[in-house]
């Protein structure tokens, strides 16, 4: 089985503040896109990676992934107006030998390659979907459109979701022609309502979202700690 990693990097991420794409923000001197697709093409089962990138800005992206030594074979496309339409246009790029996708967002520019190579294994074994999640540290509470609380939730039986989310081609294929243009936050929720069974598997803390100017300081917290750990 070949394996492909897509990453949706067109979108803008307005809550991480006004500039350049999210997927283009800084890390330790480098942009989040390049750490992350540097961690997909370290898994040893990823054979392929496609980033969907701004329209405009395709051979930017590419020449800033080559001037981080990345491999020629990371391919760069252009991505939609939305996640769905970059992660679509992404898929029918694909050639037709690859069996299992992955898709990661470039907003988490840690995860682990380890975990990487648990969600492709999962996949390569029998799953259509697979998920890394964790479960959750705070209390859940339901709330109105006010703002008041109909219920607390029981945090036992709920997950934080994490990527890369992994799927058999033709089940994310299938997944993305039900949707027929409906909106999901992931593309695990694309197949939930195709009828695909998600499986989860155990994530990572160090594969946190950046998605607020906080994260960043514990995404460079984490870095400086493994850059740490390799000088030893």
């Amino acid at each position: 089985m070949r394996t492909a990693a897509i990453v949706p990097a067109a979108g803008q991420g307005q809550r991480l503040g006004p500039g350049v794409p999210k997927a283009l923000r800084l890390l330790g001197g480098a942009p989040l896109l390049v750490h992350a697709v540097r961690a997909l093409v370290q898994s040893r089962l990823v054979d392929l990676v496609v980033v969907a990138a701004p329209p405009g800005d395709v051979s930017t992206v590419r020449g800033l992934l080559d001037d981080h030594d990345l491999p020629k074979d990371v391919v760069v496309v252009a991505g939609g107006e939305t996640r769905q339409a970059s992660v679509r246009l992404a898929l029918v790029s694909l050639p037709e030998d690859v069996d299992v996708v992955l898709v990661h967002d470039a907003a988490r520019p840690l995860v682990p390659p380890e975990l990487v190579d648990a969600v492709a294994h999962a996949v390569r074994a029998g799953a259509q979907a697979v998920v890394p999640t964790l479960p959750l540290a705070d209390t859940v509470k339901q709330v109105d459109e006010r703002g008041d609380v109909l219920a607390t939730l029981d945090r036992a039986s709920l997950r934080a979701v994490q990527t890369p989310q992994g799927f058999r081609r033709s089940a994310l294929e299938r997944s993305h022609v039900a949707a027929d243009g409906a909106d999901a936050s992931d593309d695990a929720g694309l197949a939930e309502r195709a009828g695909i069974v998600v499986t989860t598997i155990r994530g990572s803390a160090e594969a946190l979202k950046v998605t607020h100017p906080i994260d960043l300081v514990l995404a460079e917290a984490i870095l400086s700690r493994r850059r740490g750990d390799r000088a030893r």
